[in-house]
């Protein structure tokens, strides 16, 4: 090789070293910078600080004492600010030591931008080092400065009835208060009975005044709610006691609507990762449960936010927002007809759902037991604190919501499928023998049984004596693929549209019925149906609305707007199913005859559904179900589902309470 063409072979080589040495640099340049980022969108300041220049960790350590003092001035700063998913581009520059940069961050004044920024670099110990000062927390900074955030409050968006009456609002609540000083001149006198008015422990009261440091200060002890007057007035009567007016999320109707309406309180920390984007703090409320939760974007006041430089005298502007109030709701619910329904369910766990048939309006949602909504904002006394450990918490399982097994409440779906479908004859009587009938000899040991002896059955008798074999043979002829698709129309295996959460109903676990024998339970409401309250009240609702059933309906104040759900029954068929399960009300031997109200003609069905672990199973309970609607006037329609009722009679014990419900909101019509 000659000189030449050593000497070109050389500079090529010098040429690469340089470009690599280049590129190296720019990418540990990028690399330092993206750490950088990293490190402060994970609020990890301390590893943050590890990263900085020399000289920058001397002037913090100046400026702020310590490095403690730097990580507690960004925890501070940001948190305040509800800073989250920032951001940091990079821009091209001749200087690659100081790059030109973008940052943007979510705050709870919204999305901040500074489009002229910089970070400068300084090479030590063979890497590359942020060299900081205040600018880095936000480019309008300089040494000095202090951060301010001032928040203005709007008010969270009330819930009211359908006329118009207040069941969640922003009130007056009373702020208990203890002036240590006076307080304890009579120390354990007042404890005793402030304890026994508030119904708390003396501990609580005594581990108070403990922590509290000025004896002239007061101490905040409880909220007690406006509807509580008598507990005020003994509480202000106790010398060292104060009672202060304040503002507080307050429910009007008592343990009738807990379920349904929730309650809000503290944000937790969770809750505040899943919602940053949408301006909330450590310090805010948001719904915790019901329609409190399930409206919180709507219902949510939104607060106004000023975040400012402080420097001196003079205040620069960072952000700014304003405050809104949030939506009101009006719900379709009737107050009264809810708090009956509730009386009448005495606590027991079940739930019961009543609803318009012409409009679709839901007119209660009641799941029973409930809690006052109140305790939840307020303070929890010992005896409901002890009353729920007793319930294990029964009383926030919202069973309204609840899918369950909907016992012979189903005859109503098998009755329309098989006369739509003209596997039924109604005036064709069934031959049965017995009370125990199988189709074939391949069920083996498995037979279906039916209550009562009537021998050979018809449609109207079927229904009346609510006979299991009638239904089951009738599900096996209509066929799995025709039942499961006309159940449908009745909402069963169909995700609901309702504006409050549902438990999805089904035909069975898999959404088939290849087995026959499931087929044939299920053609009475048992085998793997589920359905909820709201469904076989709207399944029961078409029987008063020419057989159509109208699109549920909660929030009216944005669902307005009447329309039909499905055309579930023919008319050609709808007489006959009137005449069959006016039966069951009307007629004196019929199961629900202790429903029939003078002057009123209702179509019922009364239902008890079978919890078994197994078709063997002898211990299991059972839930009763009864279904009821208005037929001449259609104003209501209501179904009702009580569980754990195994010694209790469905025709005895429950049909009256639904028989109450339905004349107290007649007469009241």
């Amino acid at each position: 090789m000659n000189l030449k063409k050593i000497f070109i072979v050389l500079i090529v080589l010098i040429m690469s070293m340089f470009a690599f040495v280049g590129c190296n640099k720019e990418e540990n340049i990028e690399e330092a910078v993206n750490n950088y980022a990293k490190l402060l969108n994970d609020g990890k300041y301390e590893e943050l600080y590890e990263e900085l220049s020399n000289e920058s960790k001397k002037y913090i350590d100046e400026e702020y004492e310590s490095k403690e003092g730097f990580v507690q001035k960004y925890f501070n700063i940001y948190s305040a600010m509800g800073v989250n998913n920032i951001r940091i581009d990079m821009k091209d520059s001749e200087n690659k030591l100081e790059i030109p940069i973008t940052i943007t961050m979510n705050t709870i004044a919204g999305e901040l931008k500074f489009d002229d920024a910089n970070i400068k670099l300084v090479k030590e110990d063979n890497k590359y080092k942020v060299l900081w000062n205040e600018s880095l927390i936000l480019p309008q900074m300089i040494q000095g400065d202090k951060i301010r955030v001032k928040t203005t409050n709007g008010s969270r968006g009330r819930i009211l009835d359908r006329n118009d009456n207040l069941l969640a609002y922003n009130g007056e609540v009373n702020f208990i208060n203890i002036v240590p000083g006076i307080f304890e001149e009579n120390k354990n006198e007042n404890i005793i009975k402030m304890a026994d008015i508030l119904d708390i422990s003396e501990e609580y009261i005594e581990d108070k005044l403990n922590k509290s440091t000025n004896s002239d200060e007061a101490l905040f002890i409880v909220k007690v709610s406006n509807y509580e007057q008598e507990k005020v007035k003994k509480l202000s009567d106790i010398n060292g006691v104060s009672v202060q007016k304040g503002i507080s999320r307050v429910y009007a109707q008592g343990e009738a609507f807990g379920s349904l309406l929730g309650y809000i309180g503290s944000i937790t920390e969770e809750e505040l990762s899943k919602n940053s984007n949408k301006g909330y703090t450590s310090y805010s409320q948001i719904g915790k449960n019901g329609l409190e939760q399930v409206y919180e974007d709507e219902l949510r006041a939104k607060e106004g936010v000023h975040i400012y430089i402080e420097r001196g005298d003079e205040q620069i502007t960072i952000a700014k927002t304003e405050a809104s109030d949030g939506e009101d709701i009006k719900l379709s619910i009737d107050s009264e007809l809810q708090e009956d329904i509730y009386n009448q369910m005495n606590k027991e766990k079940g739930a019961s759902i009543a609803m318009d048939p012409k409009t679709g309006e839901v007119l209660a949602m009641v799941s029973s037991p409930s809690y006052d909504s109140n305790t939840l904002v307020t303070y929890k006394t010992k005896t409901i604190a002890q009353n729920w450990e007793k319930s294990n918490n029964a009383e926030f399982d919202n069973r309204a919501n609840n899918a369950y097994s909907p016992g012979s409440t189903m005859k109503l779906i098998t009755a329309s499928i098989g006369l739509e479908n003209k596997v039924i004859n109604p005036n064709e009587k069934m031959e049965i023998k017995g009370l125990y009938w199988q189709n074939s000899s391949s069920w083996g040991d498995y037979k279906v049984t039916r209550v009562k002896d009537a021998g050979s059955v018809n449609l109207y008798e079927a229904v009346k004596y609510s006979d299991n074999i009638y239904f089951a043979d009738k599900s096996i002829k209509i066929g799995a693929e025709k039942y499961i698709e006309e159940a449908k129309k009745f909402g069963i295996g169909v995700k609901s549209t309702f504006e409050y959460p549902m438990a999805k109903s089904q035909i069975s676990n898999n959404g088939k019925l290849e087995d026959e024998l499931l087929l044939a339970d299920t053609g009475y409401g048992q085998g793997e149906v589920l359905t909820t309250p709201l469904e076989i009240t709207m399944a029961y609702s078409s029987l008063g609305n020419d057989g159509n059933i109208m699109t549920p309906r909660l929030v009216i104040s944005e669902n307005n707007e009447a329309k039909i759900y499905s055309k579930a029954i023919s008319k050609d068929y709808l007489p006959e199913l009137k005449k069959c399960f006016s039966a069951v009300i009307n007629d004196s031997d019929g199961s629900g005859n202790l429903a029939k109200i003078k002057g009123v003609n209702l179509a019922g069905k009364t239902g008890t559904a079978e919890i078994k672990g197994s078709k063997d199973d002898k211990s299991g309970s059972e839930n009763s179900w009864f279904a009821a609607v208005d037929l001449d006037n259609s104003k209501i329609a209501i179904s009702m589902v009580m569980e754990d009722m195994k010694e209790k009679s469905t025709s005895q014990y429950l049909v009256p309470k639904v028989k109450n419900v339905i004349e107290n909101y007649l007469n009241r019509k």
